[in-house]
């Protein structure tokens, strides 16, 4: 009977039976109290303990993945331990009291206490934005006279075209042009100077971050409270400088922000990953929801765009959340209208037949319009990316100098675009008009205005769309739509007033205005919202809420699917979806369909490539040298490196934690064997790597130990296919089972394993051979003649600054590129990663997507913080 083993042979693992003299080896045993015959509720207590130790581990590990199939079996295992603890409390004489009953009604209740709750804060939330928005956008052209906090439509309340109380800052044009361009400068600066200082993450839409976290990717702050409250005070900001951006898009980054932090006060939550995606489907809904007054259209734009996993019960949150945040909303009516948006309009007349070919017209435009603006629009984040993420308040500042001064003179750019749409969304009959634009005689001068305004708008958004403040891209894209859409209903009138008794006009009434402009602005801007971000039904569905006029679902549907058809000409996905795969995020789309005729063994990093764990024998310090010198989050564990036969997986934060463990209780050599298999164990463990549990306190304190066992935290089932299985199918279990690494075994020895990374490398080098890769070398050279100018300018600017400023004022721009004033202490994490490899274009990201293996030491976490 040999008592003081130091480790046991490969061998002895091979065969698998049980050593009959296992339970004398003064080593850390992985036997439980239950298998010593003891009472398991101890036990299983400590599991519970140290589950969560490891869970609060993972929570602050950042860039990495949540494995689906893991977090169910913590979530089961947590349940039965909850489950336990409060039997004795519960319970009496083995049945339960009334005790029990009210501590189900409660837990079960959480989730609408929890959605009541920040649906009513995304409500309020909503109103406050909307409220200060209008009073900053109205504050560039004048003040009120009678309280200065009050925009112009509430100071000159009832009265259609102003009112003596609402002023000018002047009577002379060119005083109001130049006050108009420094409150631009002002509100742009500040905007993007808090998002840099205080949250990095608040800049942008947030769209394309939010659909990852959901499908399990880890983005540590994206959804904290620092960036709820930045993105809720510099949004507001962002729209009054003029910038070619909107609040809808961001208005559902702060509304997922809003339900994870008010979810994190109830345990239910906070330790659950699942239960968490179905609060931040349902707030990502209620954001949609009170940007565009639409409840139903919120909960299926979720559905269509937001969530891979979207199951009933999840629905029916959404639905709920959205309907309290849009009562929220109806009931504080920031406008004093009864709207929820200033844009919501009420259509009383049809239309005809005839005019479906000029509504297929406006569906062709927004196909084209999507697939352009994408395309330049990317080739633009990647020069911003590459050239200007060190000077993010620079940037921002200047394009909305430049917007104010190419804006001012257009009647249409020079106001709000959600006050633009309004206007172009209405009917001319009941005395709306605004500045002659229901006028006959001047048909030929706005439809020019018009033409221009979307031009202009147009090229703004593909320049504006990405830089460093909270920027959406619904209402610009709606507001381009709107001008070129009552431009074309403005010549079709025009066309019918020429030709008012031709046979194609035979269905209009004598009487009765034939052609509705408005109702062309509409589904314009219908078109457009389409065309970029590639949804359907929730288009017609939120354009539908926003007019209430079933007769238009029809032009609607026909608008959108023609959108929706052009489209398919072009790269799939909307520019939400191109975001995701230009910033690197490992994100399987579910609605993409791929035939690639390859195995995974095609895909799969081999073997050769891996590091593997062998299930005995190797000491403590080569184990610690290992960990130091990977950069994988986890470790297939073989019986040995010749054999190769696949026994299990460790992730690398739990290896991590039981080496710190066992250090902390024990006093252990360094030349202590590791045992990542017990063969003696024959307890059904769970995926989740849990075996029935040993306390560290039960460990002796000799320091003669020669064997540290960590099979407890070996998961002995990890996801494992056949090296032949063809690769859709994979990414199919990828996408539906939602684990982090899937090994690749033949004959049970392991040949290989695969991740999303993996799977995302082949795609875009497939896409990329497809495409073909003419014309890149040009753009580069593009664009590095073009940033050579800017820098040129940049310095001409500065030294003549320094001259009429005579030293006092200094931006920094020089040599020193990024210590001046106006550039960036720190980059934006998304962005930090350029300097690592990142990419610029989708053939480029096999260097640069992330998929929770990197280390932690050398990762682009530490980078980015």
């Amino acid at each position: 009977m040999q008592s003081r083993s130091p480790s046991i042979n490969s061998q002895s693992t091979r065969r698998r039976p049980s050593l009959p003299g296992r339970a004398y080896s003064r080593r850390l045993s992985a036997l439980s109290s239950a298998e010593l015959g003891h009472d398991g509720t101890t036990a299983e207590n400590a599991e519970q303990k140290i589950e969560e130790e490891i869970d609060e581990i993972k929570r602050y590990e950042d860039f990495t993945t949540i494995d689906w199939v893991q977090d169910a079996a913590r979530e089961q295992l947590r349940r039965r331990a909850r489950k336990k603890e409060s039997a004795g409390f519960f319970e009496r004489k083995g049945r339960s009291g009334i005790r029990h009953k009210l501590w189900e009604s409660y837990d079960a209740g959480q989730v609408w206490i929890v959605v009541t709750l920040v649906g009513a804060a995304i409500g309020l939330n909503a109103a406050f934005l909307n409220i200060v928005t209008e009073w900053l956008s109205d504050i560039k052209l004048g003040h009120c006279t009678t309280a200065f906090y009050l925009n112009e439509n509430f100071c000159c309340w009832g009265a259609e075209n102003g009112c003596p109380e609402w002023h000018r800052w002047s009577t002379i044009w060119p005083i109001n042009y130049f006050l108009y361009f420094v409150f631009s400068i002002i509100f742009a600066s500040t905007s993007a100077s808090l998002v840099k200082s205080f949250a990095p993450y608040a800049a942008g839409s947030g769209i394309s971050e939010i659909k990852c976290i959901i499908a399990g990717f880890v983005m540590k702050g994206f959804l904290g409270f620092w960036t709820l409250l930045i993105k809720s005070i510099s949004l507001p900001l962002a729209i009054a400088s003029g910038l070619s951006v909107g609040k809808e898009g961001p208005s559902v980054h702060y509304a997922v922000c809003t339900g994870n932090v008010i979810s994190r006060f109830f345990d239910k939550y906070k330790r659950n990953a699942a239960k968490t995606r179905e609060i931040l489907s349902a707030c990502a809904a209620a954001g949609v929801a009170v940007a565009f007054g639409s409840p139903i259209g919120g909960v299926l734009f979720s559905l269509e765009e937001m969530s891979s996993y979207f199951p009933l019960k999840t629905m029916w949150r959404s639905y709920f959340c959205a309907l309290v945040a849009t009562a929220v909303l109806a009931a504080m009516n920031p406008f004093r209208t009864g709207q929820l948006v200033m844009f919501q309009v009420r259509y009383d007349r049809s239309w005809h037949f005839f005019e479906i070919i000029f509504f297929v017209f406006l569906g062709i435009f927004g196909g084209l319009y999507g697939a352009f603006v994408i395309k330049w629009n990317l080739r633009v984040q990647a020069f911003r990316k590459k050239h200007l993420s060190q000077y993010p308040i620079l940037e921002a500042t200047i394009l909305a100098a430049g917007t104010a001064l190419l804006c001012y003179p257009n009647m249409f750019l020079r106001i709000d675009m959600t006050e633009s749409m309004e206007i172009l969304f209405l009917e001319c009959e009941g005395g709306h008009d605004y500045d002659g634009l229901c006028d006959a005689k001047n048909r030929w001068t706005m439809a020019l205005s018009l033409g221009f305004a979307t031009i202009m708008r147009t090229f703004l958004v593909i320049i504006s769309y990405g830089c460093k403040v909270p920027a959406g891209i619904f209402v610009p894209s709606m507001a381009i739509g709107a001008s070129f859409g009552r431009m074309v209903g403005i010549l079709v009138e025009a066309l019918h007033g020429a030709f008012p008794q031709s046979k194609f006009f035979s269905a209009c009434e004598p009487d009765v205005p034939c052609i509705t402009p408005g109702t062309y602005a509409f589904l314009g801007a219908g078109a457009a919202l389409s065309g970029i971000m590639h949804i359907t039904v929730s288009v017609v569905v939120i354009m539908f809420e926003l007019t209430g006029a079933l007769t238009y679902i029809l032009p609607t549907m026909i608008v959108v699917g023609t959108t929706k058809a052009i489209s398919a000409y072009f790269p799939p996905g909307g520019i939400a979806d191109r975001m995701i795969s230009f910033n690197g995020f490992p994100f399987l789309d579910t609605k993409e369909e791929h035939t690639f005729h390859v195995s995974v063994s095609s895909v799969m990093t081999p073997v050769s490539n891996i590091t593997l764990l062998p299930s005995n024998g190797l000491s403590l310090r080569a184990l610690e040298a290992l960990l130091r010198k990977s950069s994988f989050q986890g470790f297939p564990v073989v019986e040995d490196r010749a054999s190769r036969i696949l026994l299990g997986y460790i992730g690398r934060t739990e290896l991590r934690y039981a080496i710190d463990k066992t250090k902390k209780e024990q006093s252990l050599r360094p030349d202590a064997k590791c045992l990542f298999f017990a063969p003696a164990s024959t307890a059904v463990r769970t995926p989740s790597a849990l075996t029935p549990p040993v306390t560290f306190e039960q460990i002796s304190s000799s320091s003669s130990i020669q064997t540290v066992d960590f099979s407890r935290f070996v998961d002995p089932t990890p996801l494992a296919v056949h090296r032949r299985l063809a690769l859709e199918t994979v990414m199919e279990l990828f996408k539906k089972i939602g684990p982090r690494v899937i090994l690749v075994e033949l004959k049970g020895r392991l040949m290989g394993l695969v991740t999303v990374k993996d799977c995302l490398k082949y795609q875009f080098k497939v896409e990329a051979q497809e495409r073909g890769g003419e014309g890149e070398s040009r753009t580069e050279r593009f664009e590095a003649w073009l940033w050579e100018r800017m820098r040129r300018a940049g310095d001409m600017a500065i030294a003549l600054m320094g001259r009429v400023s005579g030293g006092r004022i200094r931006l920094g721009l020089g040599e020193a590129r990024g210590e001046g004033l106006l550039a960036a202490g720190s980059q934006d994490p998304r962005d930090a990663r350029e300097s690592i490899g990142g990419a610029v274009s989708r053939e480029e990201q096999e260097g640069g997507i992330l998929d929770g293996t990197e280390n932690d030491e050398e990762g682009v976490e530490l980078r980015a913080r």
